[in-house]
């Protein structure tokens, strides 16, 4: 209510056009990840069935990402559903899976991913999600494999560290092999195994968490190492495009030693 009355007054307007007088001319992350956090809180505190609540986040992804792309950020990761989800009433996990798969749809049969070149993939035990998703998301990643002038990643039945075992567990085998050695291993073979390998800067420079909670819960625990971390106190379903520009103005006045 109160966003509406501003807008009505322009306030709002002309505090999106002051953000990006700041913003414009500064460095862009190249890689944004972001925790889609709050969806059930969201439901509740507007009285809605919790369904809904996933529906309304779902929907949003879209308008995220013209954010996104309208900074010409190269990479952006989307924290979906991690492996502690799958403990949900199962009634929810199904409601989730469907809605993922209907904006997946959506997302392919529209000219978004097209018209950008936006190469689209999914990380995460996959083969945990229902089959038709997983073959919706194989054919996703076919028609976009060529592209790579921007990557959306969409992190679902994912967690950090099943993705290190994941990892982990490929070199051993390679090791066994005899194609690694182990005094071989270095961070550099490690990246090159985690779900990620694929991208130009597998880093994130800005993690963004929606809905308050200030951690990461088992997002991109080996890229995020010296990313900037900025939380919202806004539940994801209510994210602004004045909200990404405020993190990333708070992203460009840090300093980033990346540990030196």
């Amino acid at each position: 209510m109160l966003e509406q009355v501003l807008k009505s007054l322009g306030v709002y307007k002309a505090y999106e056009k002051h953000l990006w007088r700041q913003i414009k001319n500064s460095g862009m992350p190249e890689h944004i990840g972001v925790i889609l956090d709050g969806n059930r809180r969201w439901a509740r505190d507007n009285f809605l069935p919790v369904w809904l609540g996933h529906k309304k986040g779902a929907e949003k992804v879209e308008a995220l990402l013209i954010w996104c792309l309208s900074l010409k950020v190269k990479v952006i990761t989307l924290y979906v559903f991690s492996m502690e989800n799958f403990q949900r009433p199962e009634k929810e996990v199904s409601a989730i899976m469907t809605i993922v798969e209907e904006e997946m749809r959506k997302l392919l049969s529209g000219n978004l991913i097209y018209e950008n070149k936006v190469r689209v993939k999914a990380i995460g035990r996959l083969n945990l999600l229902p089959p038709a998703l997983q073959e919706l998301i194989k054919e996703t990643e076919e028609v976009t494999k060529d592209y790579s002038e921007h990557f959306l990643n969409i992190a679902i039945a994912y967690g950090g560290r099943a993705e290190i075992v994941d990892a982990t567990q490929r070199i051993a085998k390679e090791v066994e092999k005899g194609t690694i050695r182990p005094e071989d291993i270095d961070e550099k073979i490690i990246e090159n195994y985690l779900y990620t390998s694929h991208l130009p800067q597998s880093d994130p420079d800005l993690v963004v968490r929606t809905s308050s909670e200030e951690r990461l819960s088992g997002f991109l625990l080996w890229q995020s190492a010296y990313s900037e971390l900025y939380f919202l106190d806004v539940y994801w379903p209510d994210m602004r495009k004045i909200d990404l520009w405020r993190a990333i103005r708070t992203y460009q006045k840090r300093h980033r030693r990346l540990g030196h």
